[in-house]
């Protein structure tokens, strides 16, 4: 299985982090329009992902408590069709996340400015391992510095825990 290390961080804008990828010759790569589909499984994290029309379905797992955050990912490009309308008849949806993500990428770093619906402005990194550990943790370690990141406020969730967490925050205040 694939590896990556990431980390997440709410940001109040993402102003500031467009203008050091700026400064540091990181292109824009594209803009992506995602819908993530989280459907129950019994261990990690199983979504269907619609991009700019093109489905994936993505499994990972991820410990979220370990002091980096290291997933195991298999993707699996879909061929054309309703993908969501196919696996709703066999699987329970969880919960669905919508955002608009900016991709950037460096030195085998995707870079990810997210907009999400419901939860505001994130970056994400991750850093894929192509040459051990080690290697990833040094490029990783370079693109915190470069783009100046704060890791004490690093999130250790998913957008769909985040969303999730909302959810219940705002049902217990509504049942007072």
């Amino acid at each position: 299985m694939p590896r990556n290390l990431e980390i997440k961080i709410k940001l109040d804008s993402l102003k500031d982090v467009r203008q050091k990828l700026k400064q540091h010759r990181i292109e824009l790569k594209e803009v992506l329009i995602q819908k993530d589909v989280y459907y129950a499984v019994d261990k990690g994290l199983l979504k269907l992902r619609i991009e700019n029309g093109k489905s994936s379905l993505i499994y990972y797992l991820r410990n979220e408590k370990s002091q980096k955050r290291w997933s195991d990912f298999k993707l699996v490009k879909l061929a054309e069709g309703n993908h969501e309308k196919f696996f709703i008849k066999f699987l329970n949806t969880e919960n669905t996340v919508s955002k608009i993500r900016e991709l950037y990428l460096y030195n085998d770093t995707r870079i990810h400015l997210d907009k999400v619906k419901g939860l505001g402005s994130f970056i994400e990194l991750e850093t894929i391992v192509v040459n051990g550990l080690k290697d990833a943790e040094k490029r990783f370690a370079i693109m915190i510095k470069v783009l100046d990141l704060k890791t004490d406020n690093q999130i250790r969730a998913s957008y769909r825990d985040l969303l999730l967490k909302k959810i219940n925050d705002t049902n217990k205040i509504t049942k007072r």
